[in-house]
């Protein structure tokens, strides 16, 4: 049985295994480890009161799992501590604190050193490593840097990796179900917004896939939480047999999509960027709508009779598609 370490797990289960009194043999057996390994983990990490005998071997008088798993930290740090290029290197050292007072920034300081020694890899150092010795051992060269109000932070959470945390979290549109693809039944939707000249004001459009069925409002906020309360208030009014889904395109107006699905109980999907075909019945309906509000037409004074007339014209107009009935008479056959 090859060697592996002990992974936190492990460890809870060894110091009840052994509070249990089985046998060190039976554990191997049940944490699938070699005996060997058993024993290492002990002597490492047991609590020891003392040698027995001339050859010196330990006594441990018991495991604590928690302060196992602390040791192991302590002992992971010290070792790793060869590979901190800052510590063992005396000549990045000491070019980095010069220039620390000399007012050059940590970023600056690591971007002259790749300009200058591009192939040395032992001359070369990342500006996070730079903040680490400052804030961790030389706090008295914090004087010299221009932000000195708090202490640097590694940006784990930067805009771009927000974005890709969010992007990976929606469900594209190749995950909808086939049924949805067939237009096999009312009650999947496709949602947009068509912005007007003020920039300011959009139109929330949903249209059936099924029958073309539109629901058309006015945002009189372009934000994300005004898109959902609109998005809510509207289809709390529509049959629960008649709203399955809806695929939206990749606006920031949608954001919100999340308190969405839960609060109506739907699946909301999203088409790829730039591809405005997977949502064409949306588009060739925002299409029929610009026949009323041309582009360029400013929807701050539109009203909800505005917007009822022209959802009204459009819900009772014959589609040819529908073998000339009416969005509404399909939509309403169910």
């Amino acid at each position: 049985m090859s060697y592996t370490h002990f992974k936190p797990f492990q460890r809870n289960e060894l110091s009840a295994l052994l509070s249990a009194k089985v046998k060190k043999k039976d554990i191997a057996e049940i944490l699938k480890k070699n005996r060997t390994t058993i024993w290492r983990e002990l002597k490492r990490n047991g609590i020891k009161i003392g040698t027995q005998g001339d050859n010196g071997y330990l006594i441990i008088s018991g495991y604590n799992a928690r302060l196992a798993k602390e040791k192991t930290k302590e002992q992971r740090v010290k070792a790793n501590k060869r590979f901190r290029k800052i510590d063992n290197n005396e000549w990045l050292r000491n070019y980095v604190i010069k220039n620390i007072k000399s007012y050059w920034s940590p970023d600056e300081i690591s971007g002259r050193l790749k300009q200058k020694y591009p192939h040395d890899e032992k001359k070369q150092i990342g500006k996070d490593s730079i903040y680490q010795l400052i804030y961790e051992k030389r706090l008295d060269l914090v004087k010299y840097l221009r932000h000195q109000k708090c202490k640097y932070r590694r940006k784990h959470g930067t805009i771009i990796r927000a974005k890709q945390r969010e992007e990976a979290k929606k469900r594209r549109i190749n995950a909808r179900p086939v049924i949805i693809d067939l237009r096999a039944r009312v009650g999947d939707w496709e949602g947009d917004t068509i912005v007007g000249s003020e920039k300011t004001k959009h139109l929330l459009t949903h249209v059936d896939r099924r029958s073309g069925y539109l629901l058309l409002d006015k945002l009189d906020k372009i934000t994300a939480r005004e898109t959902r309360l609109v998005t809510e208030c509207r289809f709390k009014n529509v049959a629960k047999n008649k709203k399955y889904s809806i695929t939206y395109d990749n606006g920031s107006t949608f954001a919100d999509y999340e308190l969405t699905e839960r609060h109506l109980n739907l699946d909301i999907y999203f088409a790829y960027p730039y591809h405005s075909w997977e949502r064409g019945t949306n588009e060739n309906c925002n299409g029929l709508i610009r026949q009323f509000f041309p582009k360029k037409s400013a929807f701050a004074n539109l009203n909800s009779e505005d917007l009822k007339r022209v959802e009204y014209l459009l819900n009772t107009r014959p589609r040819k598609r529908l073998n000339y009935l009416t969005p509404t008479e399909v939509f309403n056959s169910v």
